[in-house]
């Protein structure tokens, strides 16, 4: 199990849409940095600091082929998070019962007085 830093530090990591649409690629196999250069639109050094960051904090990482770096997923908590997050929820949680402040309706648990 993670401990609650690095569940908060993970988070951070993949809070840019640039790096989730990296990730979202690595889900589909190998990609060296030209690949991700041309599927992303940006320059060759902006993805490249966004792949340092990702391998940096052990989410991917890469091997050679010739001058090529291969990259790929390495955290298997990865695709599991993206499917969440593309998940499609068709309505909200249920409001609760009572507001513990006002204490109008049932709470569930003890009251503090």
């Amino acid at each position: 199990m993670r401990p609650l830093g690095a569940q908060a530090e993970l988070l951070r990591v993949l809070g840019h849409p640039v790096r989730l649409q990296i990730l979202e690629e690595l889900t589909k196999g190998v990609k060296c940095v030209s690949d991700l250069e041309e599927f992303l639109e940006i320059p060759q050094s902006n993805v490249s600091q966004h792949l340092s960051l990702l391998r940096r904090y052990g989410l991917i990482d890469y091997y050679m082929d010739g001058r090529l770096r291969c990259y790929y997923l390495v955290d298997p908590i990865i695709p599991d998070l993206l499917h969440v997050l593309k998940r499609d929820y068709p309505e909200q949680l249920p409001p609760p019962a009572c507001c513990p402040v006002t204490k109008k309706g049932r709470y569930p648990g003890k009251r503090r007085h």
